[in-house]
């Protein structure tokens, strides 16, 4: 996980080069969305930033919205056992026990993802850090049958509040 923080003076004061490389992973493998935001600079506080951020993702076409989606981890899945999670995914993942699941959590969770994979088309996204495990399950099960067109919104949304959470942790707010 990146301990550097950062001032928001400092990123508003970055080459554009520079800026995307420190808010790459606030976006799960998409840096397109800082690329998108660097011009807005420069921003007077995490809100604008957050703000500006979230934007650029909202406006951005349904493919690029899905592939932001399909770029995330399944919670607790292949990933997480192969060890390939980026250092946010795993220190949010951790933050609330997916990383130690029981042998009957684990398989419910297998069997979650697969089918939430197949009704939708992109993995659970939930911010992990906002609720405990118990929270996660139960919103799990819920939105698995969800209609597709909610989960997509349901998942950006949620794509913005992990940003969110990303952005307070490198600025130390």
């Amino acid at each position: 996980m990146q301990h550097v923080t950062l001032s928001l003076a400092d990123l508003n004061r970055m080459s554009a080069a520079d800026f995307v490389a420190a808010l790459g992973g606030i976006f799960e493998h998409s840096p397109w969305v800082p690329e998108r935001t660097t011009a807005k600079r420069p921003f007077s506080s995490l809100d604008s930033l957050h703000g500006a951020m979230v934007l650029a993702m909202w406006a951005a076409n349904e493919s690029e919205k899905l592939a932001l989606l399909r770029a995330h981890p399944q919670l607790a899945g292949k990933e997480a056992d192969a060890g390939t999670l980026t250092a946010h995914s795993t220190s949010e993942q951790d933050s609330v026990g997916l990383t130690r699941l029981t042998p009957e959590e684990k398989a419910k969770i297998v069997a979650l993802n697969a089918a939430y994979l197949e009704q939708h088309g992109f993995p659970f996204i939930i911010a992990v850090k906002l609720r405990s495990k118990r929270q996660i399950f139960e919103s799990f099960e819920q939105r698995v049958n969800h209609p597709r067109d909610i989960e997509f919104t349901t998942a950006l949304a949620e794509v913005g509040k992990i940003a969110r959470i990303r952005l307070e942790a490198l600025l130390g707010e």
